[in-house]
């Protein structure tokens, strides 16, 4: 009990913190005279203060520094309930909005899947707009590591809750002495590249909320756009060009652009195996999916058979999740193959979701070294990346997650089939999700969102948004006897 009621002190202090955010759609409000769409920032902010202050308050003599058990705790629970404080605009300002949709629109910016139930998105109030992507950005780093960055003026250790709600290896990079400085400097860093794709966007043509809103979608690897038809809208290949290099940055390892930047090592990039690997395989799909598409007639032109090809494959790839054509009505192959790219290419320690590509190698070293260890079974073959070897103890954990990943994709998938929903629809809706990508194929696909579902099958896909976004194991922990053991 009193370890629960330590959790629920914490949260407070965060949902105090969070109620901040909503500066930011007031402002914008304001600016544009949209003043419908206040109340609901408004109360959203209210309720994220009182809510955050009576926790505090009924909480405060159980402040203590966290355990590890404890912050895995904070963690799912930050994400599902945040969500729920987010949506309260949504609720009110769109009162055709259920609270199914409401969450589900909030979820998918949080957990930057960019997933949307909305449409008319060309009318929607910019205050309204600029909030989806805003919990986007937001959760490309994540809630719990901005968190991290201020644990020291609430008083409590940061150290457990960095490492259980850092993405990827980020948690093992130490970029500074203090853990807090750490946080800080890969806000700073993400801010930094934030910054420079929103003028990037802007000198390229979009209009300055336009260059805005995306350049927090595409450095939080989200798919939400100001346009129903996403990128497409603008039909520039400056615009596509420029995002194209950004969504490859934001999908490697923040530390390593730290690196990079703070030290003028750009080395450090040729060092990454991760980086090559996901350059190699995104350059590869990008041509083969060209031809593929070009030899199927499905452009007039080879060039514009390479732009759509580069772009979409680049954006999927990458669980950016940004569209200019309807690739749902290209051959299956290249869809699918896509998909099968958002899986494994984005980086650990980015903001991109999936398997990550580091787990990739280890998984196919280790086949290989299986293989290798029955034809030789007295050799000793230590596992490497980069020429560091990389301890049992990683290999298994990578082994474990990768089964629950793909147990959790069936398990959703056949809940999906179960309420009627085609193979097809249901299959790309949980992996999208999962991989935190957005747009899967037919009822979800492109050309379409997902306000066809029902309320059971949007559950179904928050649960794999929010799955995808903690990676599995920060859940499925908690389920385990030993957790709940003193």
């Amino acid at each position: 009990m009193r370890s629960l009621l330590g959790v629920l002190n914490i949260f407070g202090s965060l949902l105090t913190w969070f109620a901040l955010y909503f500066v930011l759609p007031i402002i914008t409000a304001l600016i544009y005279g949209e003043l419908a769409p206040l109340r609901g920032f408004i109360a959203g902010a209210g309720i994220a203060i009182v809510g955050g202050l009576l926790l505090r308050l009924a909480t405060q003599r159980h402040r203590y520094d966290l355990k590890s058990r404890d912050a895995y705790l904070l963690v799912t629970s930050t994400v599902l309930l945040i969500a729920a404080v987010a949506a309260v605009p949504l609720l009110i300002d769109l009162p055709a909005l259920s609270f199914t949709k409401a969450y589900f629109e909030a979820m998918s910016g949080l957990s930057t899947t960019g997933a949307t139930v909305l449409s008319g998105l060309d009318r929607l109030p910019h205050s309204i707009n600029l909030w989806r992507h805003a919990l986007s950005w937001l959760g490309g780093m994540g809630i719990i590591v901005l968190a991290v960055a201020v644990l020291p003026l609430l008083g409590v250790g940061g150290m457990q809750l960095y490492r259980a709600g850092a993405p990827g290896t980020v948690k093992d990079a130490k970029l500074a002495p203090r853990i807090t400085e750490t946080a800080r400097t890969l806000w700073f860093v993400y801010a930094g590249m934030t910054l420079a794709c929103a003028l990037a966007l802007w000198v390229a043509g979009m209009s300055l909320f336009d260059a805005i809103c995306h350049a927090f979608s595409v450095m939080s690897l989200g798919a939400f756009s100001t346009h129903d038809a996403s990128i497409g809208y603008f039909d520039s290949p400056m615009i596509e060009f420029v995002l194209m290099i950004f969504m490859l940055v934001a999908a490697m390892n923040f530390a390593t652009h730290f690196i990079a930047l703070r030290k003028g090592d750009f080395k450090a990039y040729r060092r990454d195996p991760e980086a090559r690997w996901m350059l190699l395989l995104i350059l590869a799909s990008c041509v083969g999916i060209a031809v593929f598409i070009d030899l199927n007639d499905v452009y007039a032109t080879p060039f514009r058979s390479l732009r759509f090809a580069a772009f979409n494959v680049i954006s999927i790839a990458t669980t950016s999740g940004f569209v200019t054509a309807d690739y749902g009505s290209w051959p299956v192959f290249a869809p699918m193959w896509m998909l099968f790219l958002s899986s494994l290419c984005a980086n650990t320690g980015s903001t991109g979701g999936g398997i990550k590509m580091f787990r990739s190698l280890i998984l196919m070293k280790q086949s290989l070294r299986e293989m290798f260890t029955l034809v030789h079974p007295q050799a000793v073959a230590p596992l490497k990346v980069a020429g560091q070897v990389v301890p049992n103890g990683v290999v298994y954990a990578v082994l474990a997650f990768i089964f629950l990943y793909f147990i959790t994709i069936v398990v959703l998938v056949f809940a999906l089939l179960i309420s009627g929903l085609d193979f097809i629809s249901a299959f790309s809706a949980v992996v999208a999700c999962i991989n935190n990508v957005g747009p899967g194929l037919n009822l979800v696909g492109p050309g379409s969102n997902y306000a066809g579902l029902s309320d059971f099958q949007s559950w179904i896909c928050i649960a794999a948004m929010f799955l995808g976004r903690i990676e599995i194991i920060t859940f499925a922990v908690l389920f385990t006897p030993t957790f709940w053991r003193k």
